[in-house]
């Protein structure tokens, strides 16, 4: 931790050193070409979850098309002798080249009818890592995991030309609440935030956005649950999001949601409010330290009912306080005359009595989540990327993680005593337990691709 410390301490003295004099804004005003296409005033390709992409190379007038190739190492200090890596969304294996995400498909188009669609297709590790918390497959006849993690997005709409745009789609989209995409391409950092990686990455439902002016967006959701593919209990998930960027420099995304998604009490409500600000604080092109950014954001969530409720935790009367509090923050620097290089330093800290936002240990089965489980975690990263031009990242960072219970692969690993599941290993021998431990330190090596 001491060593985050001081990489974000030479960040930000660099950032008065170097920024004091001015800094350029490239306002709406600033640009030459104005048009009514919402955010198309501006460039905010250097925004932390948004791709960086100016242009889509595999773009027509009815179809444009995607692909990411996502490929990392992730060195992990502990050497889990099942080489399984636990509580992250970003990595799933450990010390050896994993093949963590393919994505491919695109967009479908019609601009005189406004019909349009997305197929978005996900194949590698994080197909069945990102889904694995998700219990509402279990409910029914159906096995819903096998037939929906290898979508990514898939949905069918329509565009309404009315304001500066209104879209209506149905099916499962990206989330964005917890600020970092789920596409690591458009990312400053790889591992997520305990913040971003306990909160969803999809949803199933209705989406509509809606663009009041070519600076605002305020999007709402009916969806099925809280990073479900079908719902646990009887009633709909409800949200809204707000993404207003007033200036190039400036995005302010908030977004709250209400739900019943606890499987086994459907009289149980959740409530949840994430909220980040990003800053374009330094842009200096043709200057060594070319453009300087920091994100803050911050979550509150609690759920009411059956034995819980929001704070004021009250172990005498068995209702016991259950709540998401957290927080991250990130500074990123890109260097070099044409920003091919750029250095980000961070982390957060997450505090969620009840664990029932915990990403759980991959194949433990320890993790419980009753009322009065205490999870308290700290995470810090800093990293370096190289990007050679607009469709390449490699990446080098270091990761260190804290939690209050035993949460992360230690040696022994999650499986089984010789660290291989059945048949080969017997994960039910008497006396074994899996080896989880509070602390973990990894260095990640990756290189994405996209196009």
């Amino acid at each position: 931790m001491r060593l985050m410390k001081i990489a974000f301490g030479i960040a930000m003295s660099l950032s008065v050193v170097n920024c004091a004099k001015g800094i350029p804004d490239s306002s709406a005003a600033d640009v030459a070409a104005v048009t009514s296409e919402p955010y198309a005033w501006g460039d905010f390709t250097w925004v932390q979850g948004g791709s960086r992409l100016p242009v889509q190379v595999l773009s027509s007038k009815y179809f444009t098309g995607d692909m990411t190739m996502d490929i990392n190492y992730n060195y992990n200090f502990a050497h889990p002798i099942d080489h399984t890596q636990s509580g992250s969304t970003a990595c799933f294996r450990t010390d050896e080249i994993n093949v963590s995400y393919i994505e491919a498909g695109g967009d479908f188009h019609d601009p005189q009818s406004g019909a349009r669609g997305r197929l978005m297709l996900q194949f590698g590790s994080r197909a069945t890592g990102v889904p694995r918390n998700d219990v509402t497959p279990l409910r029914g006849q159906y096995d819903l995991h096998t037939a929906m993690r290898y979508v990514t997005e898939g949905y069918v709409g329509m565009h309404f030309k009315k304001m500066h745009g209104i879209n209506v789609d149905l099916g499962i989209f990206k989330s964005y609440v917890g600020l970092m995409g789920y596409n690591n391409f458009e990312n400053w950092n790889y591992q997520n935030s305990f913040t971003s990686d306990n909160t969803p990455w999809f949803f199933t439902g209705l989406r509509v956005q809606t663009f009041p002016t070519d600076r605002l967006k305020v999007e709402y959701w009916i969806v099925n649950g809280w990073q479900t593919y079908a719902m646990a209990n009887g009633v709909p998930g409800l949200g809204v999001q707000i993404d207003y960027r007033p200036r190039e420099w400036l995005k302010v995304l908030a977004s709250a949601y209400y739900g019943h998604d606890a499987a086994l009490y459907p009289t149980r409500s959740r409530f949840h409010s994430d909220n980040s600000v990003i800053v374009r604080y330094c842009n200096r092109p043709g200057r060594f330290l070319r453009r300087g950014a920091f994100s803050v954001t911050g979550d509150i969530g609690f759920e009411n009912g059956a034995g819980v409720r929001p704070f004021n935790d009250d172990p005498g009367s068995g209702v016991r306080a259950q709540n998401f509090l957290s927080y991250m923050v990130y500074h990123r620097w890109w260097l070099g005359k044409e920003g091919h290089f750029a250095w980000t330093v961070g982390g957060g800290q997450l505090h969620n009595p009840g664990r029932y936002l915990a990403l759980l240990p991959a194949g433990a089965g320890v993790l419980t989540q009753n009322p009065g489980d205490q999870l308290d975690c700290w995470d810090a990263s800093t990293g370096v990327q190289f990007m050679p031009n607009d469709h390449v990242t490699f990446g080098i960072e270091y990761v260190e993680r804290h939690a209050s219970a035993p949460y992360f692969s230690g040696h022994g690993g999650v499986t089984s005593p010789n660290g291989w599941n059945d048949p080969i290993g017997n994960p039910s021998t008497p006396g074994w337990a899996p080896d989880l431990v509070k602390d973990e330190h990894r260095v990640i090596l990756s290189m994405i691709t996209r196009f």
